[in-house]
């Protein structure tokens, strides 16, 4: 299949399947001589791998990254980074009602449609389980950002109805992974998880979003036509499941705006040309500008209930799909360090981009 490469210098070939032996990834692109912290690689990956928040699936993975090349010494080579997260909590039989019954919500049918066949366990390669690979090849993308002074952060910023009011610029940010809902404001954090518990208990799911900022991006990042900056963190961002919005800056407010509320007006901080607000999200004509690059990405509620749904079957007959298996009741705790990730992915290659087309 097509599709599973991300990227153009910096690049992501990502493989594996839910319930295979073993998912994983080969990062072709990154520099020699990075130095190449594995533990901080594998603590990413804990902070999105299954059990690792109270209010997330019952699944229970160590999703161990087993880096197989392209690093000797703690040092990356230049050669492609492969590495692989083994499978080893899979139970294939809470699927086997899905053989011949499309869930709703789900790619069962267009994947079915598409291919002519599917793994039906856990979804297979349409699962979130593949994204882990994505954090693990973020991470490393994420260290070499590091060097030319870029820093990403993430948060849960709404669960349902909850929506935290505080802008970012208030937040401590290093605490987002010190709370289980993501969320760096307590009373907030509090009140989404009460939410997240409450529709559990009902067999039911929420959406929600997570709100993230790019830190220390230089200008000139980005291309102005097909490869826009924005553009192209949007792809990665719509690439997660379940992602149904992405907006940056003001976003969709901006429609309800004039031109002279809406411009970004400039300003001289000591000899450096900026903006004096960021409505734009740090990117104007496709192009960063030196501001925070910051965005929002809207989640739709988990397709996967533990109540029954009706459906149909194969051959268009009505069944009855009872709530089975083990799945998060809201995504969005989970993929925050997903979100960080598809940033940092794509970030790292388009400085790489940068760096090659300059003299």
């Amino acid at each position: 299949m097509a599709g599973s490469i991300q990227g153009k210098l910096f690049r992501l070939v990502s493989f594996g399947e839910s319930h295979g032996a073993a998912i994983g990834g080969v990062v072709e692109g990154c520099p020699a001589g990075l130095h190449l912290d594995e533990s901080a690689v594998q603590e990413e990956v804990d902070r999105r791998r299954p059990g690792s928040t109270p209010l997330g699936t019952s699944r229970q993975e160590s999703d161990q990254v087993e880096i197989l090349s392209g690093v000797y010494k703690g040092t990356t080579l230049g050669t492609p980074i492969a590495f692989i997260i083994r499978n080893k909590d899979a139970r294939s039989g809470d699927y086997d009602q899905l053989k011949d019954a499309f869930r709703p919500g789900h790619a069962d049918l267009t994947w079915e449609q598409k291919f002519g066949l599917r793994d039906h366990r856990g979804g297979g390669r349409t699962s979130a389980r593949e994204t882990a690979v994505r954090v693990a090849a973020g991470a490393i993308a994420r260290q070499l950002l590091a060097t030319a002074g870029m820093a990403v952060h993430g948060w849960v910023s709404q669960v349902g109805s909850e929506r935290l009011q505080i802008p970012y610029k208030e937040l401590r940010l290093d605490r987002v992974y010190g709370s289980e809902v993501r969320c760096p404001d307590e009373g907030a954090a509090m009140r989404m998880a009460a939410l997240i518990a409450q529709v559990r208990a009902e067999g039911d799911t929420l959406g929600g979003r997570i709100s993230c900022v790019a830190q220390g991006v230089p200008p000139g990042l980005g291309e102005p036509v097909f490869d826009k900056l924005h553009a192209d963190l949007g792809k990665a961002m719509f690439s997660i499941n379940a992602v149904k919005g992405v907006q940056f800056g003001s976003g969709f407010d901006a429609a309800a705006m004039r031109g002279s509320e809406h411009n970004d007006a400039f300003v001289n901080r000591s000899g450096v040309i900026g903006t004096a607000t960021n409505r734009s999200g740090g990117v104007q004509g496709g192009i960063s500008n030196g501001e925070d690059i910051l965005f929002d990405v809207a989640f739709k509620p988990v397709s996967s209930l533990m109540r029954p749904q009706p459906t149909l079957d194969r051959e268009g007959g009505e069944v009855v799909l009872e709530g089975k298996g083990r799945h998060d009741p809201c995504v969005v705790p989970r993929a925050v360090p997903i979100v960080e990730a598809m940033c940092c992915l794509v970030l790292a290659d388009h400085l790489l981009r940068q760096r090659a087309a300059q003299v």
